[in-house]
């Protein structure tokens, strides 16, 4: 069915995005990738137009297939995605948060240098709410960082960076505390106390109508082609709502979310310690009313969080996460992170997504330096228009997940088709998982002449420095990033014959002092020493010329593996 009322969002002209880099370079490179342009003003939902059928993907234990439509197809092409995007959009709105109405009829405000006021009227009910206005130094118009709730990214880094902060208390829109069948606030002074939708939509309602006002001030002030937006815990789920369902926000930062964040539903729901389904549900009404049939069922939903991920790409994403509290399920998080990453990398944009849950300090919320140049990064990257996104992994190993043990579905290689990526765009003239990146090369053969962050990255050399044959495939290792006391490893394994092959494995070996903390996309032996990868079940079947990845994290001096080859078996 073609989607109506509720269910339609705007129905204005779908305006391309500019889009993004092939690989996820060397955090620290100065290499200077495409990004995304952030959507243009009044594109909160550039799927608005696609039908969506009234059924349901089967249920599954596993993370559901992201690129396989309803009707059974998959995606092949880049400008597929946008309807694709559409399905998985309102399957989240059916089952997990309740229906993110359009525009009201009327929206009307104001935004000076200290706040925004706004004004919403629908079918003869009215409603309004306001927020504050930080600004940096210099002169306007400012790109902008809303902090759902106040709490989020440190916003002194935020302002040092060049952005605005906007301080925006969503609980004006939907309070806390209120019963399923009596909620209250702006959205449901509009919609009605008994509406279905739960707190997080409504809170992603209330951060587009903050960016409805912003475009309508003339940007004076503040840019509406420059929104990102933050926040952590409770507010992370927040975040993590404004920025998959509306695609105006060019940058999106949960921190700490939690179950109804970022954490995998499927994979949280077995997690010790992580917080329950049921108690995600009923602590709040975060969660559409629907979630509640599901919250001891996941395998029966439709999506997953993986792609509530994937419906922010290709823009900027930069999830951030604490693995000292099992109540926030870190481990379910990096799942649905390396799931969100896939999206990114069939659509040409895998350096536009960042993780980070490996730091020291545990105190839920906290500013960490950890994190403070990969913001500016993402801040220059995506609202400024200017540098490298950080484009890193980081998983810590106190939590971390295996992505290969969720999902049975591999990652196509979406094609160019006129239309170019998701919302328009190409990438940087070569291909992803297809064996090369930039046209063969990484960051131009060299990376900070040789060092990143205080490591080393492949002896000052990226990708392509390392690598084999034998059997029939070849194996090709690229750092990613490195740190100081480990890096992120990806290695490509590309069909070298004429035949299809059905099982590969990779040896490599790694240098003393090191050893694998994470890996994905595949098997491991072992950790340390001579250690062999062998496919998951979902990537080892491979035909003529194609090519497949994993990934993994060390710890230890950030020498790349040695003696790198692969064979068929």
């Amino acid at each position: 069915m073609r989607r109506t009322g509720l269910w339609a969002a705007s129905t204005a002209a779908v305006v391309a995005l500019g889009l993004v880099v092939a690989t996820l370079d060397a955090y620290g490179t100065t290499t200077r990738p495409t990004v995304p342009a952030a959507a243009a003003a009044g594109v909160e939902d550039d799927g608005a137009d696609c039908p969506v059928a009234n059924t349901a993907p089967p249920a599954t234990s596993l993370l559901p297939d992201p690129f396989t439509k309803l009707d059974g197809t998959r995606v092949t092409t880049k400008s597929g995605w946008r309807c694709r995007r559409a399905e998985i959009k309102e399957l989240a709105e059916r089952t997990v948060y309740g229906q993110k109405p359009a525009k009201p009829a009327n929206v009307t405000g104001t935004v000076s240098s200290s706040g925004i006021t706004v004004n919403v009227s629908d079918q003869g009910r009215s409603a309004s709410f306001s927020a504050s206005v930080s600004l940096p130094s210099g002169t306007g118009p400012f790109p902008l960082v809303l902090v759902v709730g106040g709490l989020g990214a440190d916003t002194a880094t935020i302002k040092a960076s060049g952005a605005a902060v906007v301080s925006y208390n969503p609980l004006d829109v939907g309070k806390e505390g209120t019963a399923r069948n009596a909620k209250s606030g702006a959205f449901y002074s509009l919609y009605g106390s008994t509406s279905s939708t739960g707190l997080l939509a409504a809170w992603a309602w209330g951060a587009s109508r903050i960016i409805d006002v912003i475009e309508q001030s003339g940007g004076a002030v503040l840019r509406a082609d420059a929104v990102g937006v933050t926040g952590c815990s409770r507010y992370g789920k927040g975040a993590l709502a404004v920025g998959a369902f509306d695609q105006r926000v060019a940058l999106t930062m949960p921190i700490e979310s939690g179950t109804a964040g970022v954490p995998a539903y499927r994979s949280v729901a077995q997690e010790s310690g992580a917080q329950p389904l049921s108690s995600g549900y009923s602590e709040q009404p975060w969660l559409g009313d629907a979630f509640g049939s599901y919250q001891s069922n996941p395998g029966g939903l439709p999506v997953d969080a993986h792609e509530v991920l994937g419906m922010i790409a290709p823009r900027g994403l930069f999830v951030m996460e604490n693995p000292h509290v099992d109540w926030l399920g870190a481990t379910s998080g990096s799942v649905a992170a390396l799931g969100g990453a896939e999206i990114y990398k069939a659509l040409g944009a895998g350096g536009n997504i960042s993780y980070w849950s490996d730091v020291a300090d545990g105190t839920h919320c906290a500013v960490r330096s950890e994190w403070k140049a990969p913001l500016q990064a993402s801040i220059n990257a995506f609202l400024k228009k200017s540098g490298t996104p950080p484009a890193v992994f980081r998983v810590s190993a106190k939590k971390a997940g295996n992505l290969s043990q969720w999902r049975s579905w591999t990652t196509p290689t979406l094609a160019d088709d006129g239309g170019g990526t998701a919302n328009g765009g190409t990438t940087n003239g070569g291909t992803v998982n297809g064996g090369t990146a930039n046209g063969g090369t990484t960051n131009g053969g060299t990376t900070n002449g040789g060092t990143t962050n205080g490591g080393t990255t492949d002896g000052g050399t990226s990708s392509g420095s390392s690598g084999g044959t034998g059997g029939g495939c070849t194996a090709t290792h690229r750092t990613v990033s490195s740190w100081n006391g480990g890096y992120q490893g990806e290695v490509t394994i590309t069909n070298a014959g004429s035949g299809t092959i059905d099982h590969w494995a990779v040896a490599m070996t790694l240098p003393s002092g090191e050893e694998i903390a994470s890996l994905w996309s595949g098997t491991a032996s072992g950790t340390g020493g001579n250690v062999t990868v062998r496919n998951a079940a979902y990537n080892g079947t491979l035909g003529a010329g194609a090519s497949t990845t994993f990934g993994f994290t060390v710890n230890g001096p950030s020498t790349p593996p040695s003696g790198v080859s692969c064979a068929t078996s």
